[in-house]
């Protein structure tokens, strides 16, 4: 791979929607692709539509704690190889399927998503924060909003 030059062209994007995704094994991985000549790569999370094919509400926690995890590999990563994530927000499964996770239901969890990465974690102040941007009086992370 290093001798075709496809690293010097390319930045490979990690995919992981899972809410324990396997730190270790995706530094690994960065790990390798640097040996072959990658310099930088990217990350792939979610804030919504990778929970269920007919998921219409969004679990907030699943997301926030698969951002949390991309921030683990961030931080045991090299300073230098991460280019950014890419926050994703699937509206379905493939092209047959219906729709699901419609956005209006998924902006809370698009808000603390954004929050946790911006603040490199979620805590009290986050919280609050999003809770003010958004105008409500109490964010649910463990259960669906209502």
């Amino acid at each position: 791979l290093s001798e075709s030059g496809v690293p010097q062209l390319v930045q490979p994007m990690i995919w992981d929607y899972a809410a324990d995704i396997d730190v270790e094994g995706k530094v690994q991985l960065i790990e390798k692709y640097r040996r072959c000549g990658f310099s930088k790569v990217w990350f792939a999370s979610a804030f919504k539509g990778a929970t269920g094919v007919n998921q219409s509400l969004t679990l907030i926690g699943h997301h926030l704690r698969n951002q949390l995890e991309w921030l683990q590999v961030a931080s045991r990563s090299p300073a230098d190889v991460l280019e950014g994530i890419a926050l994703t927000g699937w509206q379905r499964y493939d092209h047959f399927s219906v729709l699901c996770e419609l956005l209006p239901v998924a902006i809370p969890s698009l808000a603390v998503c954004l929050q946790a990465l911006k603040n490199g974690g979620y805590s009290e102040r986050v919280k609050e924060n999003v809770e003010k941007l958004l105008g409500m009086s109490n964010l649910e992370i463990d259960t669906f909003m209502r």
